[in-house]
């Protein structure tokens, strides 16, 4: 599943460096705290592995 915007990517970074023990848990915040919780690391992977050049920064509802 790609992402849909770059602050879905970037949140899906830190959500992945924090599975893989490199960053703590607790210093996650908002989407990136849920996907953290909720996630397995695989799925995080093909967010946070998405090309971004075409991705809006934020997606319009």
């Amino acid at each position: 599943m790609p992402a849909t915007s770059k602050a879905q990517q970037k949140a899906a970074g830190a959500a992945l460096a924090a599975k893989r023990g490199e960053a703590k848990p607790k210093d996650l915040k908002g989407a990136a705290s849920d996907m953290y919780r909720s996630m397995t690391e695989k799925e995080l992977e093909d967010l946070a592995h998405t090309k971004h050049d075409a991705l809006p920064e934020h997606k319009n509802s």
